[in-house]
């Protein structure tokens, strides 16, 4: 390993310290299986009959309960009627919830059972020969610590494709004034040229063992043991690399722990395989086909080969500067397959699109697909390899995008990191259960997508003069589940590999997860009523929206708004005990018992169900604020500024609202289970008594009693504080807010003009005595 390689990694570091590992957090940082299980028959069967169970308990409960108190409290009680009906479309939506997940997790089993993974020899067969334009790794960052980026470059770079392009879309302000900001940006903008520096010993060196080979192979016809002892040296070199790398690597947290044992060693085991059935073969004195031989020397070279990039979109003016990610991925995608001249104007650099032999200052190449892959997300070895072969396969022509949808990194050390990762493990399951019913959504963590896909949604506008290109919406912050509704209008398909690929981050405290979920809260209702409108359309083609795509859609857009609706309705409203009955509980069963079932499959206990419960209670201000936003954005038209999800070592401060709301949820609690057992109404006091227990144990084990202490002192206190101006005190302008070359590019700006504002020259105490004279000057 030469010592660039070396000293890059060490330049670039970890974070100061690991966080703390808390009392009952995970121990094992073992990830789970990349190929699911396979389920057996009972399984399924049980799945099956779960749906049933809980349609049929619900519709009992409707006809024996909801249907008699009718009839009892009659045309004249209206409240009670009232109460009545709210009661049920409470219960039916929360069923249909509940429904929802037993449908999609049937599903999932279904295409785990079905499942046949491609064997090696297909897919190096498939990616033989040469691969049209190649696929482009666009990884969007903002404010993410170099190591995070670092990690993800790699395990982008690592991969083995034919064609790689591998471009950080670094959206920092590219002139911060805090000098830890300046030297953090430095290092990001260094990472890429590291890496490629880093390849380029293993490159050069694989790269003349190929054209030695193809010599060989081209002036004699035929291949000989020699041949085969040289690829099989090439392949120990390669395991040599990456176990030296494996070993120089930091290790302070079970992230570093998956990169290096998953990413890298379990690279090297792969390439290691291959080296000792060469071995064998060696031995036994046989001698591979010529062309497998062939395809070993690409596989290595592919491997350790990839263009690496930086752009940041804030350099030019003439870009969209719109602070999300989605316009950060479509203003390089609207580039792609452009040559451009850089022209330095008054308001920035403009990019102007060249044509022919002209000299260019930036060339985007184009490329037939692309992977967006977040700055915390880590992909295994094979993930654009296995992806792109499954899009070229006989049939999935019309398939836009393929992922796998993330799972957690096991080993985290808070318990509310290890929470938050259980459910990020369901949802997996869930992503992929919808797939079987053609009701996939894209997941923005990580994603093959086909750009002729992306041609088909694009929309064009034009601002402050220059044209912006909208590949992916960014209407709201949950950009890829609209851009998922845009795509299936237009006849394409989006489908869940059904394997374990990739890996995200999740918040590893209280306060960076209430961002994280407030922002997924937001957005699912505003995109309703375009699917909506799809459906419509569709009703009367070959192609209709089918029940069980119709409800999975609607559910994973809108049930975070009435579930968490009807949770409040539930915990504060003091419904007739009348209504209450065992068919709701009964109801209700099946779903608990199957996602206790899925976190024992997941590695993680049963009982765990009544900690996500009691996190699920937690976070419903959390949900209803997401929700709130979404109704705000629909009645004023403003877009609701993209909120980056915190990742610190310590602790991220929980908003004051936040950090009250679920100790006020408890005291409600508490105090309508003792409000109801002194009325001997048992029913509606043990659901209280219930919810008291798992609120209390959510808040003791994620937000810490201390900690609440800490974040109400802190949003009591907040106001007192106010920021300095850089300089000094005061925002009096001075001379220095004077541009000279706008003012010498736009002229004298008309009354009202505000875009040539910078041109006014800042008003002079003496202004006559500023001016030479005619004397001073030379004039007569």
């Amino acid at each position: 390993m030469s010592r660039t390689h070396r000293r890059s990694r060490q330049r670039v570091g970890a974070l100061p310290h690991a966080r703390r590992r808390q009392w009952g957090s995970e121990r094992t940082r073992v990830p789970l299986p990349t190929v699911h299980t396979p389920p057996s028959a009972a399984t399924l069967v049980w799945a099956r009959v779960a749906i049933i169970v809980t349609v049929v308990a619900w519709a009992a409960y409707i006809l024996t309960t909801i249907v008699r108190q009718l009839r009892v409290y009659g045309p004249d009680d209206y409240l009670l009627t009232v109460e009545a009906w709210i009661y049920a479309a409470v219960v039916t939506f929360l069923t249909l919830s509940a429904l929802m997940y037993l449908v999609a997790r049937e599903g999932a089993l279904g295409r785990f059972r079905r499942h046949r993974r491609a064997a090696r020899a297909e897919l190096d067969q498939h990616f033989l020969t040469g691969h049209g334009d190649g696929l482009t790794v666009l990884v969007p960052s903002y404010a993410e610590e170099p190591s995070v980026i670092r990690k993800t470059l790699w395990s982008a770079a690592l991969q083995e494709y034919p064609d790689l392009r591998v471009v950080l879309l670094l959206d920092d302000p590219p002139s911060p004034s805090d000098p830890a900001e300046r030297a953090r940006l430095a290092a990001t903008r260094a990472l890429a040229a590291g890496i490629h520096a880093d390849l380029e010993g293993p490159r050069s060196l694989f790269s003349e063992s190929l054209l030695t080979f193809e010599h060989e192979l081209l002036t004699t016809g035929r291949v000989g043991q020699d041949a085969v002892r040289r690829v099989h040296a090439a392949y120990v070199e390669a395991v040599r690399w990456l176990r030296e790398m494996a070993d120089t690597e930091p290790h302070e947290d079970h992230v570093d722990t998956f990169f290096i044992d998953q990413v890298i060693r379990g690279l090297a085991d792969d390439l290691e395989l291959t080296a000792r059935a060469l071995d064998a073969a060696l031995i036994a004195e046989r001698t591979p086909e010529p062309e497998r031989l062939l395809g070993l020397h690409r596989r290595l070279v592919r491997i350790f080969t990839a263009d690496m990039a930086v752009f940041e979109r804030k350099a030019y003016a003439s870009l969209s500067h719109e602070p999300n990610k989605a316009m950060n991925l479509n203003a390089y995608i609207g580039l792609m397959g452009g040559r451009y001249r850089a022209e330095r104007t008054p308001q920035g650099v403009h990019l102007r699109l060249v044509s022919g032999a002209a000299e260019a200052d930036l060339v985007v190449p184009n490329a037939e697909y692309l992977l967006t892959l977040d700055a915390d997300s880590l992909l295994l070895r094979d993930y654009c390899l296995r992806l792109v072969h499954f899009l070229e396969q006989p049939g999935n022509e019309r398939v836009a995008v393929t992922q796998t949808p993330y799972s957690s990194f096991r080993g985290a050390p808070t318990r509310i990191e290890r929470l938050a990762g259980a459910t990020t493990d369901l949802q997996h399951i869930l992503h992929q259960g919808m797939t079987a019913h053609g009701a996939t959504f894209w997941v923005g963590a990580n994603a093959v997508i086909r750009m002729e896909a992306l041609d088909d949604i694009l929309e064009i506008e034009s601002t402050s003069g220059f044209e912006v290109r909208r590949y992916v919406q960014d209407r709201t912050v949950i950009e890829d589940t609209e851009s998922s509704i845009d795509l299936t209008q237009r006849g394409w398909t989006l489908v869940n590999y059904p394997e374990r690929l990739s890996y995200s981050a999740t918040p590893p405290d209280f306060g960076s997860l209430v961002v994280q979920r407030r922002r997924w809260a937001n957005g699912g209702l505003l995109i309703l009523p375009k699917f909506l409108a799809q459906v419509r359309a569709r009703r009367r083609t070959e192609t209709p929206v089918r029940l069980a795509e119709w409800l999975l859609r609607v559910n994973y857009m809108a049930s975070l708004a009435w579930a968490s609706v009807g949770l409040v309705f539930l915990l504060a409203f003091p419904f007739d005990s009348a209504l209450l009955s065992p068919l709701v509980v009964l109801a209700a069963l099946p779903y608990f018992l199957s996602q206790a079932s899925d976190l024992r499959t997941t590695g993680y206990r049963r009982r765990d169900i009544f900690r996500i419960y009691g996190f699920n209670l937690i976070l419903l201000p959390v949900n209803l604020a997401g929700v709130l936003k979404s109704v705000e954005q629909a009645l004023t038209g403003r877009k609701i500024p993209f909120a980056r999800t915190p990742k610190v070592r310590d602790r991220t401060a929980t908003q004051l609202l936040y950090v009250v709301s679920p100790w006020a949820i408890l005291v409600f609690s508490v105090v309508t289970a003792w409000w109801n057992a002194s009325a001997q109404n048992w029913g509606t006091a043990a659901f209280a008594g219930f919810n008291s227990v798992c609120a209390a144990w959510a808040i003791v084990e994620n937000i810490g009693v201390r900690n609440s202490i800490v974040d109400v002192w802190l949003g009591l206190t907040n106001w007192m504080w106010v920021p300095v101006a850089a300089g000094g005190s005061g925002t009096t302008p001075t001379g220095e807010d004077f541009d000279w070359e706008a003012a010498l590019y736009h002229g004298y700006p008309a009354v009202g003009d505000r875009a040539s504002a910078r041109t006014t020259p800042p008003r002079l105490e003496t202004e006559t005595s500023a001016l030479p004279t005619p004397i001073d000057s030379g004039l007569r």
